[in-house]
């Protein structure tokens, strides 16, 4: 199942977040607790975690630009057998 993962809040006032690194590209598969992605606020630099089992299928928002809280940061294929 094709799902868009979304960049979450993580600081009480964060808005907007830059993406600074991707750890997967398109094609790559992944385990649930692998990092996606890095992000960079005002206040915190962290990776961020695949939600589940599954595969990357497009990137939304390129290293080195800036996301909303909310937007969409890419899109992934759920693995239907975990």
């Amino acid at each position: 199942m094709k799902v868009t993962l979304k960049l979450s809040r993580v600081g009480m006032n964060m808005e907007t977040a830059t993406l600074s690194a991707w750890r997967k590209q398109p094609g790559d598969t992944f385990a649930k607790g692998d990092p996606l992605y890095e992000i960079e606020s005002e206040k915190v630099t962290m990776e961020v975690e695949a939600p589940c089992d599954g595969r990357l299928l497009a990137i939304a928002v390129a290293a080195g630009e800036e996301a909303t809280v909310g937007g969409n940061v890419c899109t992934i294929e759920t693995d239907p057998s975990a």
